[in-house]
């Protein structure tokens, strides 16, 4: 009989923490302040430092994130912001609300993050912003995409919802564009107890603004300069998360031993791993191969035992709800041959190696 090895388990992680997040959320409940307040100020102190930001911002969460991120841009409907294909909904969902246009531009097929080179090619007069997504844990491609947007007089807005603690060149994700967004889904790498996010940033009038409009354009006076929307963050969110924030970087030092561990055990293999860029230090929010008969293999480990998941089986740009982009199929090539190979094994901490064995041994004797 093999082993059970599920996707993700948080369950240890929890029972390490338990007593310590037990008495934050015992103090908000004793405070009776909800929403916003001590508890979130302290955790975005934390944040903002962890990030080596100026500023963090607490929002509802990744998806409020981007879009408050988006509305403190004041685009206009019409104007363009070019972004990944290859990621979550809400990358180019956040740019849609705002009756902004989504331009997808390609990836490097090695990374998985949006190519540079593709970026270039989409400027039109309409584009405003460029949002590159740090996607799997790893950055994009800063400083090429920086220069571009500097050259072009465009925003650059990162979507580091995969990434946080991430670095490029030996700086944090968030701390390398105007601004960046977080998400703390629960399946993070810093994950809240429900949905939260936050923005960085070290613009303190762009941080102002963002405070405003996850408060209705307000920020709590009633006098309200700008429509925003009601992004604020639970205090209870923050006061779990802060707690978390002391545990990240032992939990990340957990995942890329973990992946070093799948790098080796799957060496030699068909099952190309992750590249990682050498001036990049990812965070593995997933850990990523690319395997030929993709679905049937997914099927084989589930049958062994193995959790596996597929991010993402469809890119953006041939989601029903973009198809009045009119973007042509086949023009965005290697965004669409990942959608078919990639596959995520489990990456999460607590993972132990006999687990890590078993995972890579079947999937080794499923794909050769």
């Amino acid at each position: 009989m093999g082993m059970k090895v599920k996707l993700l388990d948080f369950s240890e992680q929890y029972q390490s923490l338990r007593d310590e997040v037990q008495q934050a959320i015992k103090s908000v409940c004793d405070t009776q302040s909800f929403i916003l307040g001590p508890a979130v100020e302290e955790f975005e102190k934390n944040l903002a430092e962890y990030c080596q930001t100026a500023y963090a911002v607490g929002v509802s969460s990744g998806s409020d994130a981007l879009l408050c991120a988006m509305m403190a841009l004041d685009l206009k409907p019409g104007e363009q912001v070019i972004c990944p294909s290859f990621t979550f909904f809400a990358t180019a969902g956040a740019i849609a609300r705002l009756g902004a246009v989504p331009v997808f531009a390609d990836i490097d097929p090695r990374t998985f993050n949006i190519d540079p080179a593709d970026i270039e090619h989409r400027i039109t007069d309409q584009t405003r912003a460029i949002m590159p997504v740090h996607l799997f844990g790893q950055c994009a491609d800063m400083d090429a995409i920086n220069a571009i947007a500097q050259k072009h007089g465009l925003a650059v807005i990162e979507d580091a919802a995969q990434a946080i603690g991430a670095k490029y060149r030996g700086r944090r994700a968030c701390s390398l564009s105007q601004a960046g967004c977080l998400s703390f889904y629960p399946t993070k790498n810093l994950g809240a107890f429900g949905d939260a996010g936050a923005i960085c940033t070290n613009d303190e009038q762009l941080a102002q603004k963002f405070r405003k409009l996850r408060v209705h354009g307000s920020g709590h006076t009633y006098y309200h300069e700008m429509v925003g929307g009601m992004f604020r963050m639970a205090a209870l969110q923050a006061a779990v998360l802060k707690v978390k924030l002391g545990r990240l970087e032992q939990w990340h030092a957990a995942r890329r031993k973990n992946a070093a561990w799948y790098d080796s055990l799957l060496k030699d293999s068909k099952v190309q791993t992750p590249y990682i860029q050498p001036e990049n230090w990812s965070v593995y929010n997933q850990y990523v191969v690319r395997v030929a008969n993709r679905d049937a293999v997914k099927a084989q480990l589930a049958e062994a035992g193995v959790g596996s998941a597929v991010y993402y089986p469809l890119p953006l740009h041939r989601q029903p709800c973009f198809a009045y982009l009119n973007v042509p199929e086949g023009s965005l090539p290697h965004t669409e041959r990942a959608c078919g190979e990639v596959l995520a094994l489990p990456i999460y901490p607590e993972l132990t190696e006999p687990e890590i064995q078993y995972v890579a041994q079947q999937l080794r004797r499923i794909v050769g």
